[in-house]
């Protein structure tokens, strides 16, 4: 029989975060703090929304692109927090989370041999994404001394004449980077300059702690060349919803919808009812859950200052990143170790890209109370490790 797997898909390594919880989920009295999800149940008024539309027995399929009143919300929702407007009919796409758009947005944008450039670390999908859309992942490393921050001189230095997408994964996930306005100023000068694409990915836009999120799209000349993407996952604690969208020029939205229509049809109707919901009424749920994180994110960095351990402050998402380099080990020895000795699950940095190296990605997603449980132990594993290189 002749092989029946495409090559381009064998060839794509699996997710680095998995393995660490296969082997949490079997130890006893083990703490994970490697899971990307709010630990917040999704507020009950948008769960009430979800049952009240399936008691109604709204079960049938919306029109590809997503109920008419859900992207009018997004549109209203925009508006209000970015100061930027869309046509709810021509430029909206409700998907199966953000990953989907994401998906849906390289295919629709990409020939082969274009060049999509990634900042790492990030999230995961994108470099998978890229490949299995034809294109070409180009990896801009960034630095911990720009705050994990794109700059303008390492996009210009990225950039060649088959630069067609810049993907900008901020909020980040896993440094929990932010780029401010400024920062951002100085990137469109450089994307407008050789007239690329943005896929701009802010799925964790509501969750920043210093100024308010401040997207692209708000600057003049970058809505027209943005797929912006968010959705209800991190902001309202609705991960296994399963719910995400996009806004961007009609002629890609367009083509976007109709790889939509052909690979998934339409996202879950249930979820989209709720997400109405939400977006309406949701805006004093997000303040909770922002403030609560706020408090934790606060914890884990003055507790990283008196143990030492070197980790510059994050403003977004709701993990820090942690830089392990004084051991001497890998990101992921020191992962396998601190799970087998300490029993508590961090991802390695290079699960996210290979400048991930030398760091840790810790989630603080969870309870005070098991977060200071986690660092005591974190607390005790470097001292332990630092006793054993004293005593080389």
């Amino acid at each position: 029989m002749r092989n029946p797997l495409a090559d381009k898909v064998v060839d794509i390594k699996p997710s680095g975060i998995r393995k660490f919880f296969d082997i949490v989920s079997e130890m006893q009295d083990a703490i994970s703090l490697g899971v990307g999800e709010p630990d917040f149940d999704t507020p009950w008024h948008i769960r009430d929304e979800g049952i009240y539309s399936l008691e109604k027995g709204r079960t049938f399929y919306t029109s590809n692109a997503g109920l008419k009143d859900l992207r009018q919300e997004i549109c209203n929702t925009i508006r209000r927090k970015q100061g930027v407007s869309y046509d709810w009919q021509h430029e909206v796409l409700v998907t199966v989370g953000g990953s989907e758009a994401i998906d849906i947005g390289l295919r629709a944008m990409c020939n082969p041999g274009d060049e999509v450039l990634i900042p790492q670390p990030s999230y995961v999908s994108y470099e998978p994404c890229a490949v299995l859309a034809g294109a070409t992942p180009v990896i801009i490393d960034l630095k911990a001394e720009n705050e994990f921050r794109l700059t303008a001189e390492e996009l210009e230095a990225a950039i060649t004449d088959k630069t067609k997408v810049l993907i900008l994964p901020f909020p980040n996930n896993p440094t929990g980077a932010i780029m401010e306005k400024s920062d951002l100023e100085a990137i469109a000068k450089v994307i407008e300059e050789h007239d690329i694409f943005v896929m701009s990915d802010e799925i964790y836009s509501e969750l920043t702690y210093k100024e308010k999120h401040v997207s692209i799209v708000s600057l003049p000349g970058m809505k027209e060349r943005t797929i912006y993407i968010n959705g209800f996952s991190k902001a309202y604690a609705m991960t296994g919803w399963r719910l995400g969208y996009c806004c961007g020029p009609a002629a890609i939205i367009q083509q976007m919808t109709k790889i939509h229509q052909f690979a998934i049809m339409c996202a879950p109707t249930t979820s989209q009812y709720a997400a109405v919901e939400a977006l309406k009424n949701g805006d004093l749920d997000i303040e909770e859950m922002r403030t609560a994180y706020n408090q934790r994110r606060r914890f884990l960095m003055n507790a990283f200052r008196e143990m030492g351990l070197e980790c510059f402050e994050p403003y977004g998402a709701f993990y820090v990143f942690p830089c392990i380099k004084e051991f001497g080990m890998t990101s992921e020895e020191f992962a396998t170790r601190f799970l087998e000795e300490e029993k508590v699950a961090a991802v390695p940095g290079t699960a996210f890209g290979d400048s991930g190296e030398g760091y840790l990605r810790i989630s603080y997603a969870y309870s005070l109370e098991k977060l200071k449980i986690a660092i005591g132990r974190l607390g005790h594993f470097v001292e332990k490790l630092r006793a054993e290189l004293n005593n080389k």
